[in-house]
Parts: C-alpha cells; sequence; structure tokens
C-alpha cells in the first residue's frame, strides 16, 4: 500500500516530526542561522490580534486548501506512485532481472517545493521527484514510462523537457499539475521510508541527478533550519500572495521563486524565532528593504562536503561574484537560487520591499488593514512606452510548448535591454495575458484578463489557411516590457536586440524539433495611449480603477525605533521604475527603431518622452534614525552592491 504519510504534510507522522523538530530548534535558537536573532522577544496581545486579522485576510485569495482538495492531492500522488512502481517493475523485467528482484526493488515519488512545505494554495501545482534504484535511465524515464503516462486516461498536457537544465516531465494528472523530475541512485533498491538527507548519495551521480535530488534536499533543510514551522508556513503564505500579486514571483523571467521566498521568510523566522507571522511579515520587509546586495543570505554555514559537484563561492569562481542577489540553497551542493535575476528585476523587488515596508508600518499602527498589502499594482500606468512580445501558433497543442521555451529566453531578452545606454528599466510583466482567437478579431491580437476561459479546444485546434495554403496563426499569448528612458533627443535603435532574441528563439526551436508551421514571435513598441488596441476594455477598466487609490511613495513615515542599515553607508540616489516623476515641460522626441520579424523590416515610431529631471520621492531608508537594533547582515557587504540603474 502506497505510505500516504510521505506526501502529506498535515499526517500525524509529520506532525510528530515538527513538533520535535521545534523543540529541538527551541533548544538551539540562538544557533540557527549565521547570526544569532536579533531578538528574541515573545509575542505581545496586539500581534495575536494582527497575526488572526492577517489570516482573515488571507482567505479571500484561496490560499487555504480544504480537506477535500488535500485528498484529492494524496490520491493523486497515490495513483502516480502506483504507476511508478508498476513501471520500474517492468523495465526490470525488460531488462531481464528476476521477477521476485524486479518486485522488490522499489522506487518512490518524493515531494518538494510548496506541497512540502505546507503553502500550497488552491489549485496550484505538485512539484515531486521520481527516484529509481541504478539499473533505470534517465532514456527510460523519458521512453517508456512517458510512453505509460500517454496512455493514462487521468492524464492531460503530458509534455516532456529532456534537454532543461533540470529535465522534467510536466502534466495535468486529474485536474492536478504536476512537474515530475528523475533521479537515479547508485543502489539495488529504494525502500519506502528512504531518507535523501544523507550527502554521500550524491557520490557517482551526474549533474541532473544531483539538480533533480536538490529540490527535495532544500525543502527539508528548510524545514529543519526555522524555529516555529507554523509561524514560517503562515508567514510564507503571505509573502508568496503578496509577491504574486505584486508581479514578483518568477524565477524564468528574473525575480524570486519559491524556494528563494520560502529562504527569506526562513532568514526572517531565525532573526526573530519568538515572533508571530504578523510581526514576522513586517520584520520580512524591515530586513530585506534594507539587506546589502550582493551580499548573500544564508540559512547556515556551508556545509564542508566535497564530492566534487560545484558550489557557490564567489572566492572561487569569478562568475559568482557577479550574481546581483544572491540567496544561497541550505543543502549540499550550495547553489544560488537567484542565479537569473538582472539589474532591472531587483530594481523593480527592492521597491517592492520599500513600498511593503510602507504599507506594514501603518497596518501594524492600527492605519490600514492587510487587504491593502495584497492590492495589486498598476502596471500599465506606469510607464509610457512598453514592449509587447507576442507568441503566436496554429493550435493550441503547439502553443503550451511555444510559450514555455519564449518565456525561458525573456531574461536574456531584457539582461540585453538593460546593456543599452538609453534604457534605465526594462520592467518586464510576469502575467502572460492570452489573446482572443486571431480568426475572431481580423487576425489582430487583444489579451484577455488572466482566468478568462478561452473556446473549446476543438475550437482552438483547428488548422486554418490562408488563400495561399499557408498555415495562420490562431492562438496568441504576450508578455508587455515597461520601459523607462534616462535621455531625450536621441534615436534609441532597439532592431538588433530584438532581431537577436527572436533568432535565439527559433533556433533553439528548430534544435529542439519544437518548430511548427504557423509559429511566429513578434516585439512591438507600443506607447501607453495604444494599450487599448492590445488590452481588452475588461483589462483597461480594471486598471483604471486600481489606479483611483494611489499608492503612497513617501517613506519618511518610518516609526522612530525602525531598526536601519549603516549610518555610515554612502546615501545613493535610485530612480523610480516609473515615469511619473518626471517632471512635465515641453517634449522632446525621442526615436525608438522596432523590429518586426514577419516582416523582416524595420519601421521608426516616434515617441514622445517629457524633459526634465526625475525628482528625488524619498524611497530611501533615512539612515540618521533612531534605533534600537541594528539589522545585521551575515557577512561585511560587498563595495559593489549599488545598483546601475541612476
Amino acid at each position: 500500500m502506497w505510505p500516504a504519510s510521505q506526501y502529506s504534510h498535515s499526517n500525524q507522522h509529520a506532525q510528530n516530526a515538527a513538533k520535535a523538530n521545534e523543540h529541538q530548534n527551541q533548544q538551539n535558537l540562538k544557533t540557527l542561522g549565521m547570526t544569532s536573532a536579533i531578538s528574541m522577544a515573545g509575542p505581545k496581545p496586539i500581534d495575536i490580534e494582527k497575526t488572526n486579522e492577517l489570516k482573515d485576510a488571507l482567505v479571500p485569495f484561496g490560499v487555504f486548501e480544504s480537506e477535500q482538495e488535500m485528498h484529492h492531492r494524496m490520491e493523486v500522488l497515490g495513483a502516480l506512485h502506483r504507476l511508478v512502481r508498476q513501471w520500474i517493475r517492468d523495465e526490470s523485467l525488460r531488462k531481464n532481472m528476476p521477477l521476485s528482484v524486479a518486485e522488490t526493488v522499489g522506487g518512490n515519488i518524493y515531494t518538494f517545493g510548496s506541497y512540502r512545505l505546507g503553502v500550497h494554495h488552491r489549485g496550484a501545482d505538485i512539484d515531486a521527484l521520481c527516484v529509481a534504484p541504478r539499473h533505470i535511465d534517465r532514456c527510460d524515464y523519458f521512453a517508456s514510462f512517458y510512453e505509460l503516462l500517454k496512455t493514462q486516461p487521468q492524464v492531460k498536457d503530458l509534455r516532456a523537457v529532456e534537454d532543461a537544465f533540470v529535465p522534467v516531465i510536466k502534466m495535468n494528472f486529474d485536474g492536478i499539475e504536476i512537474d515530475l523530475l528523475f533521479a537515479r541512485l547508485a543502489l539495488k533498491e529504494i525502500p519506502d521510508s528512504f531518507d535523501l538527507r544523507d550527502d554521500m548519495l550524491l557520490k557517482n551521480l551526474d549533474q541532473k541527478c544531483v539538480r533533480s535530488l536538490n529540490g527535495c534536499r532544500v525543502t527539508d533543510e528548510i524545514l529543519r533550519l526555522v524555529p516555529n514551522i507554523n509561524n514560517f508556513r503562515l508567514t510564507l503564505r503571505a509573502i508568496k500572495l503578496w509577491a504574486k500579486r505584486h508581479g514578483i514571483y518568477s524565477n524564468t523571467l528574473g525575480y524570486l521563486g519559491g524556494v528563494s521566498w520560502a529562504m527569506l521568510v526562513a532568514r526572517t523566522c531565525q532573526l526573530y524565532p519568538n515572533a508571530l507571522p504578523a510581526t514576522l511579515v513586517h520584520k520580512f520587509f524591515l530586513v530585506f528593504s534594507q539587506w546589502k546586495w550582493p551580499q548573500p543570505v544564508l540559512l547556515k554555514q556551508p556545509d564542508s562536503v566535497n564530492l566534487g559537484f560545484p558550489v557557490w563561492d564567489p572566492r572561487v569562481n569569478i562568475s559568482d561574484r557577479f550574481h546581483l542577489m544572491p540567496i544561497i540553497t541550505p543543502a549540499y551542493p550550495q547553489q544560488n537560487s537567484t542565479f537569473n535575476v538582472s539589474a532591472s528585476t531587483r530594481t523593480v523587488i527592492m521597491e517592492e520591499f520599500r513600498l511593503g515596508l510602507d504599507i506594514t508600518d501603518e497596518i501594524m499602527l492600527g492605519k490600514c488593514g492587510w487587504e491593502r498589502l495584497f492590492e495589486a499594482p498598476h502596471f500599465f500606468s506606469r510607464y509610457k512606452h512598453f514592449i509587447v512580445l507576442l507568441a503566436s501558433s496554429a493550435r493550441a497543442l503547439d502553443q503550451l510548448q511555444w510559450c514555455g521555451l519564449i518565456e525561458s529566453k525573456i531574461r536574456h531578452l531584457i539582461t540585453t535591454l538593460e546593456r543599452n545606454p538609453h534604457i534605465t528599466i526594462a520592467h518586464v510583466n510576469p502575467e502572460c495575458y492570452n489573446s482572443v482567437p486571431l480568426n475572431t478579431n481580423n487576425g489582430q491580437p487583444l489579451a484577455l484578463p488572466p482566468g478568462i476561459a478561452l473556446p473549446a479546444d476543438s475550437v482552438m485546434n483547428e488548422i486554418n489557411k490562408n488563400e495561399e495554403g499557408e498555415v495562420m496563426a490562431n492562438v496568441c499569448s504576450m508578455w508587455f516590457i515597461g520601459l523607462v528612458f534616462d535621455k531625450t533627443n536621441v534615436n534609441v535603435d532597439l532592431t538588433y536586440d530584438i532581431s537577436s532574441f527572436t533568432k535565439a528563439v527559433h533556433y533553439q526551436a528548430e534544435n529542439n524539433s519544437m518548430l511548427r508551421e504557423g509559429m511566429t514571435i513578434e516585439a512591438r513598441h507600443v506607447r501607453r495611449k495604444q494599450l487599448h488596441q492590445y488590452l481588452s476594455p475588461s483589462l483597461i477598466k480594471r486598471e483604471r480603477t486600481q489606479s483611483g487609490t494611489k499608492r503612497k511613495h513617501d517613506t519618511n513615515a518610518h516609526p522612530p525605533s525602525a531598526p536601519t542599515i549603516h549610518p555610515t553607508a554612502p546615501v545613493k540616489k535610485t530612480k523610480r521604475l516609473s515615469e511619473s516623476s518626471v517632471s512635465s515641460s515641453p517634449t522632446d522626441e525621442v526615436s525608438i527603431i522596432s523590429y518586426n520579424d514577419d516582416s523582416n523590416s524595420s519601421n521608426m515610431v516616434e515617441v514622445n518622452i517629457p524633459n526634465g529631471n526625475a525628482t528625488n520621492h524619498s524611497q530611501e531608508i533615512d539612515r540618521n534614525k533612531p534605533t534600537d537594533k541594528q539589522i545585521k547582515p551575515d557577512h561585511t557587504p560587498s563595495t559593489s552592491s549599488t545598483i546601475a540603474c541612476t
């Protein structure tokens, strides 16, 4: 029988382990993390009240799963576990293994990520790992096991990404999205209750297996390093919701992914081990709005294990010195989970940290409720200039893989745009907007609000051809990149940058045999007043409605007791992300040359940007305020931590 306890974070075994873990951590509170705690203070009545209010504020956003939904997840994992066992048994027999041995070699499914941490929300996917004994190869996994999954009626949207940095099979299993990794251990058999934390398991494994195992090992280590798992979970639920609502939750696009947010929250819990979630959310923004990047965030002293695998170490690896926002995983081999962060995405994240601190200051003072922290920002009203990336395919079946490939490359386009001397910020909105079918709108894309259902698959998978017999694109998705320029009276030529990006995407699609007739990628420059051509009226209405309530940008309202960074540190003025701070004056024309891949031609677009200097809205922490506690970073800060986006 499938051991349910491995997959449920709420079962009795896990609860007992959590209690034992918390008891052990309570005995070692001062040793958790790289430094001692900032405050050992326990909760006050107001903290309990604010925490209850936080729980109530989270409920409408669907962050808590019902018992029925939880049991359904366990049933799905149980069915997947049985499939894995069946596949390993059949594959063992195919390799001439005796039946008596094939029945005992085992094999297991392990969960990691948000589900293993116990912070998954309604409808969230499950990250899982298939662990097989040594005679089962990865090629078997992507061949015979993939074919077995194809035959399962519960499995839909099945796709294999064998050439990924971490190879994965993605699927929808009975209504639940699952990302299933694979690792082969150098063992004859895999027992049911096998523990993956032993570093020696990695010996003689290939890099891809080590990366696949790393997800489970890191998740378990995070849970081991927090002083109170329940407080950690509620705090992480709140921070993840805030990050998603504010458009900074996406490892692929250069923001922070789930494991990075978990490690930041875990570090906050280490610094305030007896605090309740409401206080921890406030302290989270306090700590990381002042963090001296690129100083790394570490949950523990790096392990001294040396099995020959590369680890994050800027003393040895020159490339590690250029990471902008390092958050280091606690399990060997230690890696930087924020490798994809760019100068623009770090600037966006840091501004959101500062605004989050402003709001939580007011929440803790009773001036507003937690709902304000989860208000979505006004992306389309922040910028006057956008690049719209349009990904189109003939069928919905092709679009899924096509969008996945393009999304994985967008961060490279952002990095390229940042190198342009006239572009200060290239802010990509992580939301991928689906368009109405192109054949219903004269071939023009029009983004729908997230969550709006598209027509039935039978309609979206029809092949349409023009009069010349060419396959026409009908399914379209789009991403929006907001741009801020630092100068006027210049020609900004983006032809080479965008054409290089589109060619790189096509090259990889051809190499992966993914390219199909009707697949296109196009980048267009769009001004704010032209957005109505790409956004549905309901999206524009929602943006205008949200913009009715201005977000406050004045950070001078910090309470006098708020901890600050060292007063001797030089004050650097950062430019705001939006162009709303630019003073109005007679306009100067800036010309942007945009590239259209379909026509292989360039067209000059005149863009008006008001001339003037950016006014300084005090986004900096007031370093001269009195403080009762000094935020203690884990290491001496680097002198190169200033963001070069002024």
